[in-house]
């Protein structure tokens, strides 16, 4: 029987903070049935992974041979996860998954393990596997890519999926590696990352490096045409292959949702004002900079 409660309202995450701006894992523990966030989104987002997968494969889907048993590893345990944590919303007959949110019976030999299991969740899922040369990206099921593209990524160690990054070589190559080849089976660390765009989509494959202005975001529209965008990652060992389950969910807000006073304001305008300039530039920030802290400062958080 499936649960008819209602979904939960989609987490508001608000990951920046006062200080200067240190570049970190920030790693915290999450508990097991925290894993997977589902909440009041997910039919929406589920219906746009559905359409991606079904008219962009090639662009949100890959996995090398290399991957092929952690891939399967994966979908085993998220679907014990789901159905232990979820067993109203989700369960498993033989070779069928119901899912209850979607009304939906996914066959398990219709599908690619890892994109089964992301026709199930609101999470982007990635794979990472040891190599000689450090952790290596080999599959993934990314329908929400902040502004990077999968075939360009793909069968890459992870210090060179992030050379793009500024100050990753520097600062977080070295302990990303380390903490994957460390990771230990049953601990989920999660951590969030967080960028302004000015595009409130999903599946963005572009948009980095932008510096013209764009004149149409002003003080008196910036918040809603300003939009934060958090990264929610969860990193998992699959103890029998030794990879490591990468998920990605994206939130998406509207800074006039949830920016509603003038700590809020002032808080934001810190972290903004704290970003080395060749952060701003990957993120695209200059294009909408000014008018973002005039915006802000309405609500008391000072001139840009």
């Amino acid at each position: 029987m499936n649960d008819v409660r209602p979904l939960p309202p989609e987490i508001v995450h608000r990951p920046y903070g006062p200080g200067p701006y240190r570049m970190a894992m920030d790693l915290v523990t999450a508990s097991h049935a925290d894993w997977f966030e589902i909440d009041d989104r997910y039919s929406e987002e589920m219906a746009e992974r559905r359409r991606l997968l079904s008219e962009r494969r090639d662009e949100v889907f890959a996995a090398l041979p290399v991957s092929d048993a952690a891939r399967g590893e994966a979908l085993a345990m998220m679907l014990e996860a789901l159905t232990a944590t979820h067993p109203g919303w989700f369960s498993r007959d033989g070779g069928l998954v119901h899912n209850g949110l979607t009304g939906e019976s996914l066959s398990v030999d219709a599908y690619d393990p890892l994109e089964l299991a992301g026709r199930l969740v609101q999470e982007d899922l990635c794979i990472v596997q040891h190599d000689d040369d450090g952790p290596v990206f080999t599959a993934a099921v990314l329908c929400f890519p902040s502004r990077w593209r999968l075939a360009d990524k793909i069968g890459k160690p992870l210090a060179a999926v992030h050379g793009p990054v500024p100050l990753y070589a520097d600062r977080l190559s070295r302990p990303v590696d380390r903490f994957f080849r460390h990771l230990k089976p049953g601990r989920i660390a999660a951590r969030l990352n967080w960028s302004l765009l000015d595009d409130p989509a999903l599946f963005q494959p572009g948009g980095k490096w932008r510096t013209r202005g764009d004149d149409a975001i002003t003080a008196g529209n910036a918040g809603a045409r300003v939009f934060l965008r958090v990264e929610r990652q969860t990193l998992r060992l699959l103890p029998v292959s030794g990879a490591v389950l990468f998920g990605i969910r994206v939130h998406v807000y509207p800074l006039d949702r949830i920016i509603r006073s003038s700590e809020d304001a002032a808080r934001l305008a810190e972290a903004v004002r704290a970003l080395p300039p060749e952060i701003q530039h990957y993120k695209s920030l200059p294009v909408f900079r000014g008018a973002l802290l005039d915006w802000l400062a309405g609500f008391g958080a000072g001139g840009a």
